[in-house]
């Protein structure tokens, strides 16, 4: 059974940085592909960071600079260091595959950024 469990959100303000964790069980973050998403109150739901098996990284626009994924093979657990925050990083983050499927979306973790 497929788990993905975020943890590390919290409130912040404008400028701060947090880093998210995303601990993976059932199957090996070395191996798949995975993405942060995020969604903010009224928005769809949008990936902002991804990882793939050979370590190749992307990013959306509005994070690019600012936000860091990577992983740790060991631990089974992909990170995303996000600096500079701002308000309107304020959403739920979540991680799944990517592409994501519908089944292994998990709580999620809420992060707010106060300005």
């Amino acid at each position: 059974q497929v788990q993905l469990v975020e943890s590390g959100g919290g409130l912040v303000q404008a400028g701060g940085s947090l880093r998210l964790s995303c601990a993976a069980s059932g199957i090996a973050v070395r191996l798949n592909a995975i993405g942060w998403y995020r969604q903010a109150p009224g928005k769809q739901r949008e990936l902002v960071a991804g990882i793939r098996g050979g370590g190749y990284t992307s990013y959306a626009e509005s994070v690019k600079g600012r936000f860091t994924i990577s992983r740790d093979n060991a631990k089974n657990t992909v990170y995303l260091q996000m600096n500079s925050l701002k308000p309107e990083d304020t959403a739920v983050y979540y991680c799944n595959l990517n592409p994501a499927y519908y089944g292994y979306w998990g709580q999620g973790t809420q992060v707010t950024v106060s300005s």
